[in-house]
Formats: structure tokens, sequence, C-alpha cells
């Protein structure tokens, strides 16, 4: 209904082209209205807490390759469509709610962080996981800053990587093992001693370790709240500290994650245990994933050649 309405409300003719409807104005409460319809679709489909229950448990129950297509790219087209539709085309309705967006994505990172600690499944710790990252997305958007603006068009990327590759790596287990719990695994690193190197990897990319994607971005962010001229410098040192205890827990639940999984000696005595070696295909899918995780927290100039322009023509609406 929302797409209708932008299209028709032109004064000519009816139009979805992006460079008319960027140029095009609304009354104040047809854009609030506007703008909320795609909040409420962009929040479920990102997901935005409390519109993210579907998340877990589809992935919970879902075939790995699914996971991988719903953590690489179907989530991020939430964060695009709030970059793209919210912010550049409804940008004075933005101007109210990116405060909001701010608040929730600090309590998203804090509250999917700590529920993810709680998850025996391996993939719904992984699924949290994702859903607290997505957290950071909002609070770029929220910040009305090129730097945060980059920031988050860089995680969106970054975490497409890393959430694929992760889920990727626990359905080769999986297909192994057939396990799925966390309480029951143990002593992995002895019988797939590649799958957890790449694994390990993967684990420190995703708590944002430098020289991996996720650390420039989340830095970034960090740096949009700070030089954004949108909020006080009360408010900044609030997000900021809420923000560090989600970085704070994010470690705690990744390592947990890979000491129940690959450490001990639960199942070192598993009987065929040459089975369990990792095949020329998940180390070549492994692998390929990994080049640009390490290869854009090392040279991130590279995304912000294409972003930056656009960022700021987006923001320009802003000042």
């Amino acid at each position: 209904m929302e797409i209708l309405g932008i299209g028709l409300y032109s004064s000519n003719e009816p139009t979805l082209n992006f460079e008319t409807l960027t140029n095009q104005s609304y009354p104040g409460v047809l854009e609030i209205i506007f703008y909320m319809g795609f909040l409420f679709t962009f929040a479920v489909k990102l997901p935005i807490i409390p519109l993210h229950t579907w998340l877990p448990d589809t992935h919970g129950e879902a075939h790995y390759s699914t996971c991988m297509l719903l953590a690489g790219i179907l989530l991020k087209m939430g964060a695009y469509g709030l970059v793209r539709i919210n912010m550049e085309l409804l940008p004075h309705a933005h101007s109210i709610f990116f405060p909001w967006l701010m608040l929730l994505g600090s309590i998203q990172i804090i509250y999917a962080a700590s529920t993810s600690l709680g998850q025996r499944n391996l993939k719904k710790r992984i699924a949290y996981s994702s859903v607290s990252h997505m957290g950071f997305i909002i609070i770029g958007i929220g910040s009305i800053s090129d730097t945060g603006l980059n920031g988050a068009i860089l995680q969106i990327i970054s975490h497409g990587f890393i959430g694929a590759a992760l889920f990727f790596l626990a359905g080769t287990g999986y297909d192994r093992l057939r396990l799925l719990y966390l309480d029951q695994m143990g002593g992995m690193a002895i019988l797939m001693p590649k799958i957890f190197t790449v694994f390990s990897i993967l684990s420190m990319a995703s708590l944002a370790l430098p020289g991996m994607s996720g650390f420039v971005a989340e830095l970034m962010i960090f740096f949009g709240i700070l030089t954004s001229q949108k909020y006080l410098l009360m408010t900044k040192i609030l997000i900021i500290f809420l923000n560090t205890i989600g970085i704070i827990l994010t470690p705690i639940y990744s390592l947990s994650m890979l000491r129940q999984m690959f450490y001990g000696y639960k199942l070192f005595n598993t009987p065929n245990s040459y089975f369990f070696y990792s095949g020329p295909r998940e180390l070549f899918i492994s692998i390929s994933i990994l080049i640009p995780v390490i290869g854009i927290g090392i040279y991130p100039d590279f995304i912000f050649s294409f972003s930056v322009d656009k960022v700021e023509a987006i923001l320009s609406n802003f000042f």
C-alpha cells in the first residue's frame, strides 16, 4: 500500500522512478504514515525487536543453505530498504524517528547478545548473534552522519559474509556429526581441525577482531555517533556505554560457543573419525568467504569508494 501511495502521489503521472521520487515532497502526516508502513515492513525483515522472533526459529529448523541465504542476503534487504527508502525518500519523517531507531538499536545489541548466550541450539545461537549485529546497522542509520551511515553499509556487507560462513560451517559439522546442541558436542577440533581453524577465524571476525571487516564497520559506527550533530554529548556517551556492554557480551557467547564445540574430548573416541575431515569443497567455500572478510578489514576504502558519494547525497536532505 505504501509503494502504491508513493507511486500514485506524483502530481504528473504515477511513477516508481527513484530519481523522480527523491525530489518528491509529501504532506507531513502522509509522509509519517508512509514511513511507519515501510519501517514496520523492514523491521520484520531486518529484524528489529520485538519483531525478530521468527528468525531464530527459522534458522533453528531450516537447512543450512537456507540459513546462509537468510543471513547473507535476505536480512540485509531490510537494512537496504531503511537506507534507500526511509532515509532517502522520506527524510522529514526520518528526522522524527531516528532517535527511536538509535534507542532500539542499542537495546537490540544487548538483548540479543544476552539471549544468544543462553541458546543450546548452535544455529539459534548464531541467529541471535545476527540479531545483535543488526543493532549496529540500526544505530549507524540512526546516527545521521556520513561516518555512521558508511559504517552501517559496511556492516551490512561484512555480516553478510560472516553470518553466511558461520551457518555454512555449522551445517558442515551437522552433516558429519548429526548433532545440533552445544552441550552434546566437544572435541570437534581433534576430528575436524581444518573446519575448527576456519570457524575460529570467522568467530573472531564476528566479535570484531582488528584486521577483520566487522572491526572497521563497528568502529566507524562508533565514530559516527561521536561526530553526529543530532545528539547532545551526554546522549552520545549513554549510547556508546550501552553499545560497549553489547561488545563485551559478544566475545562471551562467541568464545563459549567455540569452547563447547571444539575443545574437550567428548567426541574423541567416535568411530570412523576419518570421515570427519573436511573436503576440498568445504574448504574452498569457507576460504572464498573468508578472503573478503580479511580483505575488507585491511582495505575498507574499496567499499567506501562505492558508497561515499551516495551517502553524502542522502544526508544532504538532513542538513
